[in-house]
């Protein structure tokens, strides 16, 4: 049996903002020093970012008009992690039922016919949760088997991905719905540290769904199926990155020195996962790289020596949403399968035969997995 990838859907909140709209919040907020705001715009300007969004309004309109915020650019008393998570547990579910429900759509898919959902989130937390908002607003059946992956940080997805791939090939009958929500504006500190400054400047509000099938060799000929899926915990990290739940929300440390470290451990990594495919870099037509910023993938094409049409996608997805954590993977494998599937209904030439998939987050981990045309 093999695990098709079926259908990939897209959500972002209607709050999108530019990031020169961004750098200028950032700038108005008294408690910075002149120092951090010398460095602000930019820092902005060369993120490879555009355009970002946000399940509040705050970033964007004036003070009286603020969701989270208290009405001043001080921005005190901050927002407690109550009172964040409250816009979470409202908000969320919207965002994750938007892209559920397209994605069921765009497979042609029963709702009640889907036999497992996965939900994949690290920027709050509710029980009864997303899964059980999903179930009932899908019409999903009440027996459908949940699995929730919390608090993995950016490669979260991949552990999605290898959950669908286990439960479709322990069950011809599997039909996955794989959601993927995050809300990391919510979370966003005011710190006056170079470091925060950074991680401001970069993460944004998404959510992503898939729909992922066991298929017998006939059913899924000339479909995109995940094949295998890697993890490698880089020794001694740990401080690179981190992701702590705080009393003003959710506290994130992230490392200049992370694109390097990635960079020195994935070519192994990389090696060893294709070998065991009887594959090289060679028989790579597709990289979907997670683009949790600029550097990350700019290290990744130098040390792999990638022609620029091989990561458009990754840039381009940082271009246009910035870094949505868990669910911006996703956003980049849309194109990816929307441009197979066009080239498999026209006959093209053109379609993917081999690709790969990466992502990078706390530990540090590297999370990878394979994909192949059936």
């Amino acid at each position: 049996m093999y695990t098709v990838l079926e259908a990939i859907a897209t959500a972002n909140p209607p709050n999108r903002l530019t990031q020169t709209e961004a750098a200028d919040f950032m700038l108005k907020i008294e408690s910075l020093s002149s120092a951090i705001k010398k460095r602000i715009p930019s820092i902005y300007t060369h993120s490879g970012i555009d355009y970002r969004y946000s399940c509040i309004a705050d970033y964007g309109c004036d003070l009286e008009r603020f969701e989270l915020y208290p009405p001043n650019w001080n921005l005190l008393p901050q927002p407690t992690t109550f009172n964040r998570n409250q816009i979470y547990a409202n908000y969320a579910p919207k965002l994750a039922f938007q892209a559920s429900q397209q994605v069921i759509t765009d497979a042609k898919l029963d709702p009640r016919l889907i036999t497992h959902l996965v939900t994949v989130s690290c920027t709050g937390f509710s029980a009864p949760g997303l899964d059980i908002d999903l179930i009932k607003k899908l019409g999903l059946a009440d027996t459908v088997s949940r699995t929730m992956i919390g608090f993995m940080g950016c490669h979260a997805a991949f552990n999605g991905l290898k959950t669908a791939h286990a439960i479709c090939q322990s069950d011809r009958q599997a039909k996955v719905l794989l959601v993927c929500v995050e809300l990391c504006s919510l979370h966003f500190q005011m710190d006056n540290t170079l470091e925060n400054t950074i991680i401001n400047a970069i993460f944004s509000d998404g959510a992503a769904a898939a729909i992922l099938e066991a298929k017998s060799f006939s059913e899924a000929e000339g479909k995109l199926a995940y094949i295998d899926g890697s993890s490698l915990l880089i020794k001694d990290t740990q401080a690179l990155m981190d992701w702590r739940i705080g009393d003003t929300g959710f506290l994130m440390g992230l490392s200049p020195q992370v694109p390097e470290v990635v960079a020195a451990y994935l070519p192994a990594y990389l090696q060893s996962l294709l070998a065991s495919h009887q594959l090289t870099q060679k028989d790579l037509d597709f990289w979907a790289i997670h683009p949790g910023g600029r550097k990350i993938v700019d290290q990744i094409q130098s040390s792999f020596n990638l022609a620029d049409g091989l990561v458009a996608d990754s840039y381009e997805v940082l271009r246009q949403y910035g870094n949505m954590s868990s669910p911006t993977i996703l956003f980049v494998l849309k194109k990816l399968l929307d441009r197979h599937q066009s080239a498999q209904t026209t006959n093209s030439k053109s379609s993917l035969e081999n690709g790969i998939a990466l992502a990078f987050g706390p530990g540090l981990t590297i999370e990878g997995c394979l994909f192949q045309k059936v």
